[in-house]
């Protein structure tokens, strides 16, 4: 109570200063009413049987006065389904904060930190709600224009533990024990045509005594005394830096990044401590001109596994950087069924995109990747093709094909399966049609052929827009081939029969203000977001969105 009465005191506080300041904030809601559907195994925890329903909730403040700036974010989760999808979990507190002061050439900043080094391999403090990862620094930053060319950056703190939401304490507690440091120093520089933008970063972090002591038990039990083979003595400081460079000259662009840290206890593919140095090399290459697009991406990965502490082992928890992901991300559903996040220990990834542009009406995409462990087993292969047209009035159409190989026992840890790899075909088209400035009505047609996992599938979505306000759709995803051989998720349901995984979708927008209201259906999968994936169960029933800024 005394919490919610000082945060309430902050918002008062905060409009009356507004007269002298600028003061602006969001709001973000989710809610979702859960209805039991056997049928799709919608069903079978606590919130299909007595929860029903649950939401969360995050408004954000921002203040602005004569050279300071202070944040507050309040998260409310009421038997909500993102930490754990399965199970309800219910808190309430101040989630992030922070004051900041700019002066001449330094800015210092206290509180929660989001902010990142070079791409954010070695160090990256950010925020994702869909797939409630939140690690921000609650700590110290410096910020020092060295020159008008030279930027230098500290920092220090704790990272935010996400993970305890739920036990009514979460967002009270301190953050996860060990303590992190860094330093970061950027550059920026034009000669004639050439622009670069070179960087430098370093990182330690330090482990807490209880962390450190889980190591230790940990390590103690995977090699007992009869099998002392591979035993270590964990170390408290881990070591990592960066190198970086943007090269750019007219229509070329060059992004490299090397990044190496020192040995310690990582968790590896086998779910075992070993004690090893890590390293990353990253790079992309774009090039375009009239008519012709072309982008180019790589990287490898060795046991550059960044943690709070070895003892953090869930698809989030602890994390202190993030991998770029090397393989597109789709926007159609199907096609987006099937994606791979960033590897941390293993992993040799390369893409390349294509883009021709013959005229003014019309284009082709195609894209190749390929995605290996460094000890050569088959991850992920992806090739892809669309056509664009746009040369009648009022239509735009879009046809293409994709193929892909995915390692469902690595990505999805389903080693039971019967066949680790996922082979799928899947061809789609879209149709717009713009009956006037504002309105238009647009077509998706998508069918995944495929043998593994739940076998084939085909997804129809109508959609009708009334810019700027409304936006209304309805679609199906059907399970057309159900595979009964073994491959199947649930191997002992032998007799699952086909699925309609309906969407009805209606969204009202005015100003900064949107409302969205849908009737799911949602198969169970992985929700993945720039890299970053986490498993979500079978969904059914009622979502509703509400957003704003002020």
């Amino acid at each position: 109570m005394k919490k919610t009465a000082f945060l309430f005191l902050l918002v008062l506080l905060s409009a009356r200063l507004a007269a002298q300041g600028t003061f602006s904030g969001d709001l973000m809601m989710n809610m979702n009413f859960f209805e039991r559907d056997t049928a799709i195994r919608a069903s079978g925890n606590p919130l299909y049987n007595s929860a029903l329903s649950g939401s969360e909730g995050w408004l954000g403040l921002r203040y602005n006065i004569k050279g300071f700036t202070f944040t507050l974010r309040a998260d409310a989760f009421n038997n909500s389904n993102l930490k754990a999808p399965a199970s309800p979990s219910t808190d309430f507190g101040i989630g992030a904060w922070s004051i900041s002061k700019e002066m001449k050439d330094l800015s210092i900043t206290v509180g929660t930190i989001y902010d990142q080094v070079g791409s954010g391999i070695l160090f990256r403090a950010y925020e994702d709600r869909g797939l409630l990862v939140d690690n921000g620094l609650v700590g110290l930053e410096l910020k020092y224009k060295l020159t008008n060319n030279i930027t230098l950056k500290g920092f220090t703190g704790q990272q935010r533990n996400n993970s305890q939401i739920g036990t009514n304490l979460a967002l009270h507690t301190p953050p996860y024990g060990p303590v992190i440091k860094g330093f970061n120093a950027e550059g920026d520089f034009t000669s004639g045509k050439v622009h670069i933008i070179p960087g430098v970063g370093f990182l330690n972090r330090t482990l807490d005594q209880t962390s450190y002591n889980g190591v230790v038990a940990t390590v103690k039990s995977e090699y007992a005394t009869t099998d002392t083979q591979g035993r270590f003595t964990p170390v408290y400081n881990m070591y990592a830096g960066c190198v970086y460079n943007t090269l750019t000259y007219k229509n070329f662009s060059w992004y490299v990044e090397g990044d190496y840290k020192s040995h310690e206890a990582i968790v590896d593919l086998n779910n075992l401590l070993i004690d090893k140095p890590g390293d990353v090399e990253y790079t992309s290459i774009n090039f375009g001109k009239k008519g012709i697009a072309l982008g180019l991406t790589g990287k490898r990965t060795d046991n550059f596994v960044m943690r709070t502490s070895p003892n953090e082992t869930g698809p989030t928890d602890g994390k202190l950087n993030w991998q770029p992901i090397i393989a597109t991300l789709r926007p159609e559903r199907l096609l987006s069924r099937y994606t791979p996040p960033s590897e941390d220990v293993s992993e040799l990834a390369g893409t390349a995109n294509l883009l021709i542009t013959p005229n003014d009406v019309s284009n082709i995409g195609l894209t190749y990747t390929h995605i290996n462990t460094l000890d050569n087993q088959d991850l992920y292969r992806e090739m892809y093709a669309e056509g664009n047209y746009q040369g009648i009035k009022n239509w735009i159409f879009q046809i293409g094909a994709q193929y892909l190989e995915y390692n469902i026992s690595i990505y999805q840890n389903r080693a039971n399966l019967g066949a680790p790899i996922i082979y799928a075909v899947t061809p789609f088209a879209e149709l717009t049609y713009r009956i006037t400035e504002k309105n238009s009505l647009r077509a998706e047609l998508q069918y995944m052929d495929t043998k593994q996992d739940y076998g084939s599938w085909a997804f129809a979505l109508l959609e009708y827009d009334m810019a700027p306000h409304w936006s209304i759709s309805a679609s199906d995803m059907y399970n057309i081939v159900v595979n009964k051989n073994g491959d199947n998720p649930y191997p002992a349901d032998v007799n699952k029969k086909p699925n309609n995984y309906y969407n009805l979708y209606v969204a009202y927008s005015k100003g900064p203000n949107r409302f969205s209201l849908a009737y799911v259906k949602q198969v169970d999968g992985y929700n993945c977001s720039g890299g970053v994936c986490r498993y979500e169960p079978a969904f059914s029933g009622v979502k509703a969105t509400v957003t704003s800024s002020f």
